[in-house]
């Protein structure tokens, strides 16, 4: 059975942790475990943890320069999410653009029958 590769990312950004990983790879640039482990209250295992889920979901790639292991930020697969968000993004524009008009619509037609006596 293939895995939807959007859903192992949505699943990677659901955890807090993984997505702080994420943001100090960005900000910061190539790290190792040790380095990464420093902001979190958890073992340098447990983060581990989060780079393979991470690295599985195609949100980081891992590579060795001499005898650290470096964990570098993949921005592709986080493009493809925003890609397909942005869809339902538009639809909400259109759908709060058609509210917008029926409103002035509305407040542009006098009132039915408040003025009947």
């Amino acid at each position: 059975m293939a895995v939807d590769q959007l859903s192992l990312v949505f699943s990677a950004l659901a955890d807090p942790t993984r997505r702080a990983i994420l943001a100090r790879l960005a900000a910061h640039g190539d790290a190792t475990v040790a380095e990464l482990t420093g902001p979190f209250a958890m073992s340098q295992p447990a983060i581990s943890k989060h780079l393979k889920v991470l690295e599985n979901a195609g949100l980081i790639s891992r590579a060795r320069r001499a005898t650290a292991r470096l964990s570098h930020l993949e921005a592709k697969p986080m493009r493809e999410a925003t890609d397909w968000l942005a869809e339902y993004r538009r639809f909400w524009e259109t759908s709060h653009e058609r509210l917008d008009e029926l409103l002035a619509e509305l407040q542009q037609s006098p009132t039915n029958g408040a003025n009947d006596g």
